[in-house]
């Protein structure tokens, strides 16, 4: 029997591998074959990996986008009958308010108000309106004397009047009258300025309109300079 003779590395010549024995071409071709398919996984195939670890985070994470807008577009409509429904009660709470006509006699009965409520008027002056977006604001600059309990009365009187009115306090203070530095018992004075509402008309609306755009082109020229 013919032994098969062992194959030393030692002994095969690298610039000549033609004259290899055939069982080391082979097994060099084996090698040769498994350090591309390694070099080729480290280098393409590992780093697409990677991509493709990021890219179904990214897919995740649009979905997740995506069915949260897909909520919210079914709900737009429910949204928008919510917000027309708002609209109205809105417009109904304003029509509440006074009128442009009927401000003066409001003023009026407030400081009525007052004065059948046992307060000394020391100041009660009416100030330019300030118009907003459905209504305009009314300030008062006033001054009052009197007591808890008659401050208590003039409150409740305002509140009872046929008119809705609201009436906003702003930089008010309540201290202990003092006149001539003698302190009267019991007597307080409230100082400050107060704001009454009012809605406006249909045809103010479109007054005002304007003029806020006529502000914001200003504005624009402002800061194109």
């Amino acid at each position: 029997m013919s032994q098969k003779k062992k194959i030393k590395i030692s002994e095969l010549d690298f610039n000549n591998i033609g004259s290899w024995p055939q069982q080391a071409k082979i097994v060099f071709c084996v090698l040769l074959a498994a350090l591309i398919m390694t070099v080729a996984w480290f280098a393409l195939i590992s780093g697409k990996r990677d991509e493709l670890v990021r890219l179904e985070g990214d897919e995740v994470k649009l979905r997740a986008a995506f069915e949260e807008e897909q909520g919210k577009a079914a709900n737009l409509e429910p949204l928008r009958q919510q917000l027309a429904q708002m609209e109205q009660v809105l417009q109904q709470m304003l029509r509440q308010l006074p009128s442009k006509t009927e401000m003066p006699d409001l003023i009026v009965d407030i400081s009525q108000t007052a004065l059948s409520s046992g307060l000394s008027n020391d100041l009660f002056k009416p100030m330019g309106e300030i118009p907003r977006e459905f209504y305009a604001e009314k300030p008062i600059q006033l001054r009052m004397v009197g007591n808890y309990h008659q401050f208590g009365a003039f409150v409740s009187g305002v509140a009872s009047l046929p008119r809705v009115v609201i009436l906003t306090m702003h930089d008010i203070s309540l201290k202990p009258k003092d006149r001539g530095g003698i302190t009267r018992a019991g007597a307080l004075e409230l100082s400050g300025t107060v704001k009454t509402y009012r809605y406006l008309d249909e045809n103010e609306m479109p007054r005002v309109e304007p003029a806020a755009k006529g502000g914001k082109k200003k504005a624009k020229k402002k800061g194109a300079k």
